[in-house]
């Protein structure tokens, strides 16, 4: 069996043309989407990039694992203790170790463990090929690695590769030599807005539009195709079109590998898995080139799985990351493991059957500290820090009425609300009942990350952080200066 998993950073599904986007950003995805099952509705439990990685190895939640954030204790998993063997839970349980006991090789090409010390992530790899940037490089530093891995092993047995390309991740930096194929093809709609752009130069918190860059709008000349502040369509377009290249620039290196894998003759017998770490922000919330809230966008991923003989369709069920390693499992007669989270959806990958959750929880703790509930057509976020967004307690949208968040609709709707933190709670008390019986630690790893002074991008106690005090301080006298005093009066009072 030959498995390769490509983890495109920071895709967002609904900019594939497979999901229904109108810009050719992605021939290659789109054919291969063709030959396996789109799902539709596939999430991160845990975002961004470290939650999210660790959770998907692990096949645990981030309430288990205590991965939660890019910084402080959250940043680390949890101490296993005195019940810990010569191996750990990530080594023993973990779903790449899984794959080398039913006999493959397994590989990664990816410099991910080293840019957020996340040893566990390669626990399972029998070889990892560090790209060496820690997360900078374009596919063209990537995909000569790549090359060389399928010129020796493609047309070998037995192997799973995982393959990490950091396009679209900010900032968008293709190279100049890559021509834009979007320039006569319009950016969405609902962004070439005049008043949408006035609305949203009044927001305050970091990645908003006038804040790009995190704290500030200065930009960064090495990277021209990503500007530092969005003030009219032009840079709304060039922020966009950053984004838009970038996606094309990866998906012309999955052309490249589909066209070795078909020369080696094996790959109609390949499977083939196209996913991400979480999506991209871009005016959902009023933040733009991020992923820092547990909202829909940031949360959700594509998932496209061409399966040797299996089925071809959409599946609308509701799917976490964390479902992969169950999945993987039961499609090549592995065994689940007793502390996995997922839920098996091989029956929709062979048979097509619309297999799949009702409802999934997201969190998010690395930017802001939320936790959201979708179901149906809604998403409910509860905001515990607002990482200097000024986010109100609870949030309410209508995706399929307002899939971009633009309205809070939770005054409208107390009873939705009332129901999304019934959910919240149900969900929470079965993680922290599981945690009793399973772990020594017994502490949610959220109330942590507020302890310790907020999310690790937002944490004003923390000095020489962005978000520290000093930075805060000058956030707060840039707010001033940009006509946005109201927010600076809200964020001086945290000081």
């Amino acid at each position: 069996m030959r498995i390769l998993y490509i983890d495109i950073d920071s895709l967002r599904p609904d900019h594939l043309g497979c999901y229904g986007y109108h810009r050719n950003t992605s021939p290659a995805i789109d054919a291969l989407a063709r030959e396996g099952m789109v799902f539709q509705r596939a999430y991160t439990s845990d975002a961004p990039c470290l939650p999210s990685r660790t959770a998907l190895y692990s096949g645990r939640f981030g309430i288990h694992t205590g991965v939660v954030g890019h910084g402080g204790t959250a940043a680390q998993p949890k101490i296993e203790g005195p019940g810990r063997n010569f191996r750990d839970h990530f080594d023993n349980q973990g779903l790449a170790r899984q794959l080398q006991k039913l006999g493959l090789h397994t590989a990664m090409i990816s410099p991910f463990g080293q840019r957020h010390a996340a040893w566990h992530f390669y626990a399972g790899f029998n070889e990892i090929h560090n790209t060496g940037q820690g997360g900078m490089e374009s596919a063209e530093t990537v995909q000569p690695v790549v090359d060389r891995w399928l010129a020796d092993h493609a047309a070998r047995d037995n192997w799973y590769l995982h393959i990490n390309y950091w396009d679209p991740h900010t900032p968008y930096r293709t190279p100049a030599s890559l021509e834009t194929p979007f320039a006569d093809a319009p950016i969405p709609a609902w962004l070439d807005d005049d008043d949408l752009i006035a609305r949203h130069n009044r927001l305050t918190g970091p990645h908003t539009s006038l804040d790009i860059d995190m704290y500030s709008g200065d930009g960064n000349p090495s990277f021209p195709r990503h500007p530092g502040a969005i003030t009219d369509r032009a840079s709304m377009r060039r922020m966009i079109d950053g984004y838009d290249l970038g996606v094309r620039h990866a998906d012309n290196q999955i052309a490249s590998i589909i066209a070795t894998l078909k020369a080696a003759g094996v790959y109609h017998d390949t499977a083939i898995i196209i996913s991400s770490d979480h999506g991209e922000n871009l005016g959902e919330l009023g933040i733009y080139g991020e992923h820092g809230t547990a909202d829909d966008t940031t949360c959700r991923v594509p998932l496209i799985v061409k399966w040797p003989g299996g089925a071809v369709g959409v599946n609308s069920k509701f799917h976490y990351n964390v479902d992969l390693a169950p999945t993987l499992m039961d499609l090549l007669g592995g065994e689940s493991q007793p502390l996995w989270d997922g839920q098996s959806y091989a029956a929709a990958v062979t048979g097509g059957t619309d297999a799949g959750r009702d409802e999934v929880i997201v969190s998010q703790c690395a930017h802001v500290c939320q936790r959201s509930v979708l179901w149906d057509r809604w998403i409910y976020l509860r905001t515990y820090h607002d990482g200097f967004h000024l986010f109100p307690q609870e949030m309410l949208f209508d995706l399929a009425a307002d899939p971009h968040e633009q309205h809070n609709v939770a005054t409208l709707h107390p009873d939705i609300c009332r129901e999304g933190q019934w959910r919240l709670s149900l969900w929470h008390d079965a993680q922290m009942q599981r945690m009793a019986q399973n772990s020594t630690d017994v502490t949610d790893p959220l109330w942590t990350v507020i302890r310790e002074g907020g999310p690790f991008h937002a944490r004003a106690t923390l000095p020489g952080n962005p978000g520290g005090p000093e930075g805060l301080r000058r956030y707060i006298t840039r707010l001033e200066a940009t006509n946005r005093a109201d927010g600076a009066a809200q964020l001086r009072s945290r000081l």
